[in-house]
């Protein structure tokens, strides 16, 4: 404990940012989603081994580059001046590459969908804009997204629609997630009332339905691998074959990112599909 408290914090040991990085390389997709939007093919060193998965948001965009893995050694050898990851790596990189002179620009968590606060999507997109040295390209970014936003609050008269997010896992949210605020923020009310994350009530569903479902993830595969998921029920499986079920990108949600607009305006379109 007396060595731990003589140690230098990972803030004290962390290299300046540079203004204009030149040779940048991104550890995880969700970093990716960052560097492609924001830099200049040239200042693109490597880009994680997923850019290019089917929940990689610009993975079309991430075509070309070189990739690397998550791996220090690997990372060195690249000479980076800037390394960009939210994940990837692990806990320990950012104290790694700290004592090799490079600094760590790390994705922050957006837990909020609009609003000024700092763990607003647009604020994370901001924060990480300005950390590549492209506060203005992050701007130009934001402001479409509350436009978007905007025009999408314009729209929403009473909920009077109910929604259920469902993953192929079998998974569903309430009240205090982002998926609910997405849900919300699309003119929808969440047919789940409980708060966190948990496997979907196929009992109550024998009896009450959603007005539509909200499906995420079922275009990435990982249906294929979630054999016991309570989504694989028939009862589940009636609601997926619903007409009204919207089918959402996984990789407009993955990431907290500003492409989470796409999502909540599918959802919107889906609820004036079935409102009356």
């Amino acid at each position: 404990m007396l060595l731990s408290a003589c140690l230098p914090s990972s803030q004290e040991t962390q290299p300046a940012l540079p203004d204009e990085p030149k040779r940048v390389v991104s550890l995880d997709y969700c970093a990716d989603q960052f560097v492609l939007q924001f830099l200049d093919k040239d200042q693109i060193l490597a880009l994680s081994p997923d850019a290019e998965k089917d929940y990689s948001y610009l993975k079309e965009k991430a075509k070309g580059f070189t990739t690397v893995r998550p791996v220090a050694e690997d990372v060195m050898t690249l000479q980076p001046d800037l390394v960009v990851k939210s994940y990837g790596g692990g806990p320990h990189m950012q104290r790694f590459l700290a004592s090799a002179g490079v600094p760590t620009l790390q994705v922050g968590w957006a837990s909020s969908v609009g609003g000024q606060e700092p763990d607003s999507v647009a604020a994370v997109t901001q924060i990480m804009a300005d950390g590549l040295g492209q506060s203005k390209r992050g701007q130009r970014v934001v402001n479409d997204y509350h436009g978007r936003l905007d025009s999408l609050d314009a729209q929403v008269t009473e909920p009077l629609v109910t929604a259920m997010y469902l993953t192929p896992a079998g998974f569903t949210t309430g009240p205090g997630s982002l998926v609910h605020e997405m849900l919300t923020r699309a003119g929808l009310a969440n047919f789940e009332t409980k708060p966190g994350w948990r496997p979907v009530g196929l009992e109550r569903l024998a009896y009450e339905s959603p007005d539509m479902v909200a499906a995420a993830f079922f275009d990435t595969g990982l249906s294929d691998l979630a054999l016991w998921s309570p989504a694989r029920h028939p009862i589940a499986k009636q609601e997926l074959q619903n007409p009204n079920a919207v089918y959402l990108q996984g990789a407009w949600t993955t990431c907290g990112g500003w492409f989470i607009v796409d999502a909540i305006e599918a959802l919107a379109e889906g609820r004036v599909k079935v409102q009356p």
